[in-house]
């Protein structure tokens, strides 16, 4: 497609059109410096503004572009991280797999009660829990704010451990000899608010993954985890097809992720 050249007697709306052929144009890395503004667009294609609007508007909603009111379109920078949904994961494993360098500052490391947490582990609200609070580094940006709340009866070994540079499960596997082995999750888009975007360094219009985790070891409540992760950081996959429709990707071996 060149200037003026979009088929005006096609059944594809024009704004689908110009979408499809701008999302060719990045694949083929065009616009790396600087990516054109409506004007450009416009005069480009000899279409309406309300089209390049539209066409901006989905390459905005698939991730593509940036685009906010009163400023210039820019190609957003595609996610560092990519973890499958469904996996029992290790963050710190995802980010060193990425080719990062992984580390976190501990905010909070003791034990505590918390009669809101402690019957979401199947326990009574007094119980002496173990939480662990961090921020999480990928690389020299920030990745995740991560707060996980454990049984201190199973895991007060974990006290002793040195957590700016080790995986969670790594550790409760080392110190505790427990290895989750099943979990459930609930994700959310969610806006950070202004003390936890300042904590991750996240831009004001970057929404952010609330990841509430339940991990299990043998049928038992062991973890109850709070993560909440920056949105351009860091993307969550999943497999589908044809002959098996959709379907969560796993790891064959859950304790290879722990």
């Amino acid at each position: 497609m060149a200037s003026g050249m979009v088929d005006r007697s096609s059944d594809v709306p024009l704004w689908r059109q110009l979408q499809q052929d701008l999302a060719r144009r990045l694949d083929a890395g065009e616009f790396v410096d600087s990516f054109p503004g409506e004007l450009a667009l416009v005069e480009y294609y000899q279409v309406s503004r309300h089209t390049v609007r539209q066409a901006l508007r989905q390459l905005r909603a698939d991730g593509v572009i940036i685009a906010e009111r009163g400023r210039q379109p820019r190609v957003a920078a595609p996610p560092e991280i990519e973890q499958p949904v469904g996996a029992l994961y290790s963050l710190f494993a995802a980010v060193e797999a990425s080719g990062l360098t992984q580390h976190s500052i501990v905010r909070t490391l003791g034990v505590r009660a918390d009669g809101v947490v402690s019957p979401r582990l199947g326990l009574e609200g007094s119980t002496p829990l173990l939480y662990l609070e961090r921020l999480r580094f990928a690389g020299d940006e920030p990745l995740a704010l991560d707060r996980v709340w454990m049984p201190a009866s199973l895991t007060s070994s974990l006290l002793a451990a040195d957590f700016t540079h080790t995986g969670l499960y790594r550790e409760l596997a080392d110190r505790a000899g427990i290895r989750l082995d099943h979990g459930e999750e609930r994700i959310n888009a969610v806006v950070p608010t202004v003390a936890e975007r300042s904590l991750l360094n996240s831009p004001p219009t970057t929404a952010a993954f609330s990841i509430n985790r339940l991990g299990r070891a043998q049928g038992r409540p062991v973890e109850w985890r709070h993560t909440l992760v920056r949105g351009d950081r860091f993307a969550l996959t999943a497999e589908f097809s044809a002959k098996a429709g959709y379907r969560l990707a796993v790891s064959d071996s859950p304790a290879a992720r722990l």
